[in-house]
Order: C-alpha cells, then structure tokens, then sequence
C-alpha cells in the first residue's frame, strides 16, 4: 500500500496529462491490486503480487505513454547525443545555452539513441525501450550471477522474487516508463556487486567501468566495491576490480573528452553539479538545494558538507571495510542518500539509488545465509 501512496502522490502533484500524471494514475491502481493479490497469498511477497506490480506500474504505463507519445525529456536528450556523436565524434554541443541543448550524461549513455541516430525515429528505436531494455537485461544478468551453480532452490526462488520487486517498486518502474536513465546505471551497480559476491574481480570490474561510463552517479560504487572485494577476497582482487573499471572508463570518457575539452566540461560537469549559468531542471527541495537557494554562498556550503561527507565516508571504508557485498550496498546506499540531500542540483528520483540498492541487499542476504550470519555478526555489540 506504501507504494500505491506514492503513486498517488506522484499522479497528484504532477501537471496535468504530463507523464509522471498518467504514470501515478496507472501505477496507483496497479499496487492496489497487487495488494489484494500479496493478501491472498500464503507466503510473503509473493512473486505473483510482484509480477502484477510489475505488469501493471511498468508495462501497461509504458505501452501507453508510448501510444500518447508521452515521455521524459531525457529521451531527446540521449537521441540528440548519439546523432552528435556520430557526425562529430562528440555526443556534446559546443555551446549549449537553453536546458534542452545540455547533455548531462556521460559519453556511454549516448549507446543508448544509437538505433534511432541510425534507423531513425519508431517504437523501435526509441532510447525510452533501449533503456528499458537494457535495465531488464543486466538485471537478470545479475540474478544470473548469483544464482548459479546454488543447490538451494529457495535462493532462487528470494533472488528472482525480489529482482520482479525492485522493477515494479515506483523509484524505478516510474523513471522506466517516462524514459528516465537512472534504473539501468543502479542495475550495473547491482550486477557488480553480484560478481563481487561470487569473487569475480574482472567482471565486477567491468560492470563497474560500464555504470561510470552512463552517469557520475555510479563513481562512488567503484571505491566501495573495491575495498568490499579487498575485505573478502584479498588486495590482488581489490586491485583487479578497480584497474579494470577504471580501464573501461578511461576507454569511452577520454576520446570525447580529447575530441572537446570545453564541449564536455560544460555539458557533463558544470551543468549536472549546478554550477552552469544554466539552471538544471535537476532542482527539488531537498537539502542541498536549499541551501543554495536560502543562503549566501549557499551552493559553496552544500558543495562542502557534500566534500565532507565523502572523506567521512572513505574514512569509514578503511576503518570498518564492509566484510560482504550486502554490507557494501548499504555503505553506498549511505553515501548517495547524503549526497542526494546536499546536491544543489538533484531531484527526488535520484532515490532509485539508494532504495534500490538497499532493496537488493536486503533480497540477497535472505538468500544467502552465510551473508546473513556475517551480518548478524557485525552488528553485534562488541
């Protein structure tokens, strides 16, 4: 019921007839039902209340909105930045001046507008589906990783369940349906931590060099899972996991980097960190954003606290470095939550991180009980 509340206040504080609106109306009829359906199972979260979330907040909002022509900007935004690459070798414009020139994305995010860039405009090309795509993609990729080669069937049964949950809760199913990029740049966060749960270095490493090529948001994971794969599996792991991230970074940033210094500086780290002269649309009231709005030199006192926070946060990496991969997700899932409260420019959704990846180390360390045993462990007073 929580989540049809948030459907509801979505729909309702929305414009009139814009996506998020009919996106609310849908989705709040779509949890009701599926907690009719969680009532009359026997077991709790069913997968058959996940998947009627699932159909009903996701699907059936994304088929329609398609029908409407109803999307996020951030569509237009990806579709343009593939075109520009491929004419300039940049997925930047030079001197962007209204909101709709910027592209605050890294240069991998534009992948996802290459099939419209390259067959034109469709249902079938529409980066709002190749986004959707891949976000179920690497999902299931990192259920995959985790699942198999497990003897417990009911490991399965967790993983799969709350997989279904986290595409149907409304910080992801929302953004998934209107278009939004944030949902598959967690989803290779989540696949990292899979690999780094079964001790694979390369491919959390890859897995990571792929989430920080789409957006900064998935940088801080890189330090995390780092130091997770150095507590449980040895410094050579650790070494290995952050080389090859960083290597696959390096690839896909520099070349447009080179290509346009000031092109990629303006649209990839002023505009998306609030600091271009043109305000992002990225501004809801949380934290940070007051500060920079209320007080003088505002946006300088958020940028701090923010600075601030992060040593705070790698210092508690080296003194207490998170022993499982769950503990990870939640250390991660602590530094976005603050950082997402005291950005001057960020919005509400930005939560898909953090709720995201506490929802997946929650489904996980059910169906681990070694996981759940360390953590026990850990919390216990000394």
């Amino acid at each position: 019921m929580a989540s049809s509340a948030a459907a509801l206040v979505v729909g309702l504080a929305s414009a009139s007839n814009t996506s998020q609106h009919r996106w609310g109306l849908a989705a709040v009829v779509a949890y009701a039902c599926a907690a009719l359906v969680a009532l009359g199972s026997r077991v709790p979260w069913s997968r058959a209340a996940a998947a009627t979330a699932a159909v009903g907040a996701l699907g059936i909002p994304l088929v329609w909105l398609t029908a409407v022509g109803l999307e996020q900007m951030e569509v237009g935004v990806v579709e343009r930045a593939a075109r520009h690459l491929l004419e300039t070798g940049t997925p930047y414009l030079a001197h962007p001046v209204a909101v709709r020139d910027f592209n605050p994305y890294l240069p991998g995010m534009a992948l996802f507008g290459l099939p419209h860039a390259l067959f034109g405009a469709s249902v079938v090309t529409s980066a709002r589906l190749w986004t959707l795509a891949g976000f179920l993609a690497v999902l299931a990729a990192a259920v995959a990783v985790l699942v198999k080669g497990g003897q417990e069937p009911q490991r399965r049964v967790v993983v799969v369940t709350g997989a279904v949950w986290i595409a149907a809760s409304p910080v992801v199913a929302l953004p998934l349906a209107i278009g939004g990029v944030d949902p598959v740049v967690v989803a290779l966060v989540l696949l990292a931590l899979a690999f780094a749960q079964r001790g694979r270095s390369v491919g959390a490493g890859l897995a990571l060099g792929a989430a920080a090529v789409l957006k900064w948001t998935a940088w801080p994971a890189v330090p995390v899972v780092a130091v997770a794969m150095a507590a449980t599996r040895g410094s050579r792991a650790a070494r290995t996991t952050a080389a090859v991230s960083a290597s696959v970074a390096a690839c896909v940033v520099v070349p447009p980097l080179l290509a346009d210094p000031r092109a990629f500086f303006d649209n990839a780290v002023l505009y998306p960190f609030g600091l271009s002269d043109t305000a992002s649309t990225a501004a809801s009231p949380l934290l940070g954003h007051l500060l920079a709005t209320a007080l003088p030199h505002g946006r300088t006192i958020a940028v701090i606290l923010i600075g601030v926070s992060a040593i705070a946060i790698a210092v508690s990496l080296v003194v207490r470095p998170p022993r499982t991969t769950q503990a990870a997700a939640y250390r991660l899932a602590l530094g976005l939550s603050i950082a997402v409260l005291l950005s001057p420019a960020t919005r509400i959704g930005y939560a898909v991180y953090p709720l995201t990846l506490l929802a997946w180390a929650r489904c996980t360390t059910l169906a681990d009980p070694e996981a759940a045993r360390v953590w026990s462990r850990a919390r216990a007073p000394a």
